[in-house]
């Protein structure tokens, strides 16, 4: 990989610094997707252990939106109704419904080794071009040391 002139080697040095600079929004990016998935999987959790917990007839505070709760009693803790994705929701006994999230709960793990493996890829692919931009940054130092050397001669 030729530098050319002095020009050539600063146009290298910022298209390097660009190439970092996405890769890092990129990394913050899926580290956001990583606490996302973080806060899933805990809510998968506590779906896992009030069921296990909760009893028919049981008082429980059931989230209306906008941070207002109602308090309500279960009437049949056997039958429970679980997201199934895309906006589908079906009606499971209490056994399955804990299989059902359990397996949501596998899903979340599974996309979050995924989303870290890709982290870690573009960690290294970072890394790999900041030593490009050492290196390069370098040997335009060479060069503008090399050049100033040359003038002092010709004078």
């Amino acid at each position: 990989m030729s530098l050319g002139g002095g020009g050539g080697g600063r146009q290298q040095l910022q298209a390097l610094s660009q190439e970092i600079e996405a890769i890092e929004e990129e990394i913050e990016e899926l580290r956001a997707d990583v606490e996302a998935l973080e806060a899933e999987k805990t809510e998968i959790d506590e779906a896992i252990e009030a069921l296990d917990l909760l009893e028919t007839e049981s008082t429980v505070q059931v989230p209306l939106g906008g941070d207002a709760y109602v308090r309500a009693e279960v009437q049949d803790i056997d039958e429970v109704v679980v997201g199934l994705g895309g906006g589908y929701a079906a009606e499971q006994e209490e056994d399955e419904a804990v299989e059902t999230l359990e397996s949501k709960k596998e899903t979340v793990d599974d996309r979050i080794d995924d989303v870290q493996e890709e982290i870690a890829e573009l960690e290294s692919e970072s890394q790999q071009l900041e030593q490009q931009a050492q290196q390069a940054q370098q040997q335009m130092m060479q060069q503008q040391m090399q050049g100033m050397q040359e003038q002092g001669e010709d004078e």
